[in-house]
C-alpha cells in the first residue's frame, strides 16, 4: 500500500519518460553483436547468461539489472570478487574481442595499462547491483589460450564475440548499482534453488471485465487465500473506487471481497467482507475526529481451534488527501466469523476490537503509515505475528509529518490468537535480515519438513524505487530469525503480462512438492490491476539442507 512520489515528481517522470519516447522514435534498436564460441579453463569458473537478473560474481549477490541489446544474451563468466582481480584464462579458436566491464570506481586516479589509450565501446552500458557504473571495453585476443587480467581491481566478463566486427561505441546511459540493494534471484546465483518455476497462465485469472468485477475500479492488491479440501478462498483487497471518480481514490474506498474457485484460475465473487468508508481526515495527525476506516486492506484468515471459528486480521487507515503518505495511521482490527467451523469462513463475520495499533509502545521504524500489515503463526505453544510499518521516523520530534522511506516489518506476540498482542523490543525490531528496507505483506506457513517460510511483495523498480520487482521468500527455523531474502523469477517461465510485481496472497501445497501462488499486479497500460496465478515445485533436498544449516 505504499505511495512514493509526489505531484512534483510524477511530473518530473513523465517528463523524462516522453523525452525518452520521442527520442526513441525511429531509432533501431541496436543488433546484439556476434558471440564467438570458447572455453573456460580456469578452474571453478562458471558461465552464466549475460541478461537480467545474472549474477556477475562467484558466491556473490550482485545481479545485472539494466543490460543494452547488443551484450543481451551472450555468455559471460561469473568471476570472483576480491580485493584484487584473478586472471581468467580461455580457450579460443579464432580471434575474439573479450566484453570486459570495468567499475568506474571514484577512487581510480589513472587507466590501467591493458586499456591504455582504449576507449570504451559502452559508457555507462549495464547496471550491476550495488556496484559502482559501468564501462565496457572490448579486448582483443588471438586464437589459443589466452589470459585475461585486464585491471589489478574486481571486473566483469559480459562476453566473447568476433574479432573482426566492426563496434560502434555509445552511451548506453544507464545508472549506478549503488541505487539497488544487491539480492539473490532464485536459479540465478550460485545457490541451487530451493524451488522451480513451473508455469502458470499466461493472462491474469482475474481481470476487468471478468463476471464478479463490477463495480471495481482500480482492479486489486494484497490479500490472502486459503484452501479448503477442493475449494480455494481468496480475499483480495478491491481497489472499488467510485464510477466518475479519478483513479486515485480506488486505494481510498477499498473493500474486502471474497472470491471462489475449484483451480485458482477460474473465480466466483461470493461476497463483500468489509466495506471501507472511503472518507478523507480532517487533520493531519492521529485525531479521534478523523475517520479511521477510511480505506481497509489486507484480510488475513486464521482458524483458530479453540473457539472453532474463523479470525480475520484487517488494516485499517485514516487516509489524507494531500499528505504524503495518504494512508496513515494504521490499526489491525480482529473479526470472528459468527458460524463455527471451517464452513464459517465465508462469514459473515463480527468485529471484535483493535489487536495493534499507534500509541505509547509504538517503535520509530512503524513510521506515519502506523501498523500496515499483521500475519499471525503459531509457534509451540504461543503466537507469533510479523507486523509492518512504513514511512519511518528518525526521532519522534518528526511526527507527524516528517517521515523517512522504508517500508518494514517486526514481531509481535501473544499466548492467544485473540490477543493481548505485544510488540517485541527493538533488539528484534525492526527485522532487516529480509532485506534492509523493504519488505511489504509478509505471510508466512511452514514447509513439509517444519521450516517457515515467509512470502512477501519485494517492491518495485519504478516509481523512483530500485527494488527486484519480484516476489520473495525468507525462511525462519524458529519463526524470529529469518534468513535473507530470495526472489522468484516467475517471468522465466510465465509471459509477463506485468510491469510491477506486487503482493502473493499464499504458498499452498498441491501434492508432488508443488505449490500454488496467487499474486496481485499492475499493468501500467490500465487503471485496473489484475490477479494471476503461478505454481513453483519444492526442491525438498534444499530444503532440509537449510534446515540443517539454521539449526546449527
Amino acid at each position: 500500500m505504499f505511495s512514493v512520489l509526489k505531484p512534483n515528481k510524477c511530473r518530473a517522470l513523465a517528463a523524462g519518460l516522453l523525452l525518452w519516447s520521442v527520442q526513441a522514435i525511429g531509432q533501431q534498436a541496436p543488433a546484439r553483436w556476434q558471440e564467438a564460441p570458447f572455453t573456460v579453463v580456469s578452474p571453478a569458473a562458471k558461465t552464466f547468461k549475460t541478461a537480467e537478473m545474472g549474477h556477475v560474481f562467484r558466491g556473490q549477490r550482485h545481479c545485472l539489472v539494466r543490460i543494452p541489446a547488443e551484450l543481451t544474451g551472450l555468455t559471460g563468466v561469473q568471476m570472483p570478487k576480491t580485493g584484487d582481480s584473478q586472471p581468467l584464462t580461455i580457450q579460443v579458436t579464432q580471434p575474439v574481442q573479450v566484453l570486459i566491464g570495468l567499475f568506474r570506481d571514484s577512487t581510480r586516479q589513472t587507466q590501467p595499462a591493458t586499456l591504455l589509450n582504449r576507449q570504451p565501446v559502452l559508457t555507462n552500458g549495464v547496471t550491476v547491483t550495488g556496484m559502482p557504473r559501468v564501462d565496457v571495453y572490448a579486448l582483443p585476443y588471438g586464437r589459443g589460450r589466452q589470459v585475461i587480467q585486464p585491471t589489478g581491481e574486481p571486473f566483469i566478463v559480459l562476453g566473447v564475440i568476433k574479432g573482426n566486427q566492426a563496434l560502434s561505441p555509445r552511451d548506453a546511459g544507464y545508472p549506478d548499482g549503488r541505487l539497488w540493494e544487491p539480492y539473490i534471484v532464485e536459479g540465478f546465483s550460485d545457490e541451487e534453488p530451493l524451488f522451480e518455476i513451473v508455469g502458470g497462465p499466461d493472462t491474469p485469472v482475474v481481470a476487468n471485465g471478468m463476471p464478479g468485477t463490477e463495480g471495481i475500479q482500480g482492479g486489486f492488491e494484497g490479500g490472502a487465500c486459503v484452501k479448503l479440501g477442493n475449494t480455494y478462498h481468496m480475499f483480495p483487497t478491491e481497489r472499488a473506487g467510485e464510477q466518475g471518480m479519478p483513479a486515485y481514490y480506488d486505494r481510498i474506498k477499498t473493500r474486502i471481497g471474497h472470491w471462489t474457485s475449484s483451480d485458482a484460475i477460474h473465480w466466483t465473487r461470493q461476497s463483500t467482507i468489509y466495506q471501507a468508508s472511503g472518507v478523507y481526515a480532517i487533520t493531519d495527525d492521529d485525531n479521534p475526529m478523523n475517520d479511521r476506516r477510511g480505506a481497509i486492506w489486507s484480510y488475513m484468515p486464521v482458524f483458530n481451534e479453540k473457539t472453532n471459528r474463523w479470525n480475520g486480521f484487517y488494516l485499517a487507515y485514516t487516509c489524507h488527501k494531500t499528505i504524503h503518505p495518504n494512508h496513515s495511521f494504521g490499526r489491525i482490527w480482529r473479526c470472528e466469523s459468527v458460524k463455527e467451523g471451517m464452513d464459517g469462513i465465508g462469514g459473515p463475520y463480527r468485529d471484535l476490537g483493535i489487536v495493534m495499533e499507534p500509541g505509547l509502545d509504538s517503535q520509530l521504524w512503524e513510521g506515519r503509515q502506523g501498523v500496515d500489515s499483521f500475519f499471525p503463526y503459531k509457534v509451540g505453544d504461543k503466537w507469533l505475528s510479523l507486523y509492518g510499518g512504513a514511512f519511518p521516523w528518525a526521532k519522534w520530534a518528526d511526527y507527524p509529518d516528517k517521515p523517512k522511506q522504508g517500508w518494514l516489518i517486526g514481531l509481535a506476540q501473544s499466548n492467544t490468537l485473540e490477543g493481548p498482542w505485544i510488540r517485541m523490543d527493538t533488539t528484534i525490531n525492526p527485522v532487516r535480515s529480509m532485506h534492509p528496507w523493504f519488505i511489504e505483506n509478509p505471510l508466512i506457513s511452514r514447509l513439509p519438513n517444519g521450516l517457515y517460510i515467509a512470502m512477501f511483495d519485494g517492491g518495485p523498480d519504478d516509481w523512483g524505487l530500485h527494488l527486484p520487482n519480484m516476489f520473495g521468500y525468507s525462511l525462519s527455523q524458529d519463526g524470529i530469525h529469518w534468513t535473507e531474502a530470495h526472489y522468484f523469477p516467475i517471468h522465466t517461465k510465465v509471459k509477463k503480462w506485468w510491469d510491477i510485481m506486487r503482493t502473493p496472497l499464499c504458498l499452498i501445497p498441491e501434492g508432488n512438492d508443488e505449490f500454488t501462488v496467487v499474486y496481485a499486479a499492475i499493468d501500467k497500460k490500465q487503471r485496473y490491476h489484475p490477479m494471476g496465478m503461478v505454481r513453483v515445485r519444492l526442491n525438498t533436498r534444499i530444503a532440509d539442507a537449510k534446515l540443517k544449516q539454521l539449526s546449527n
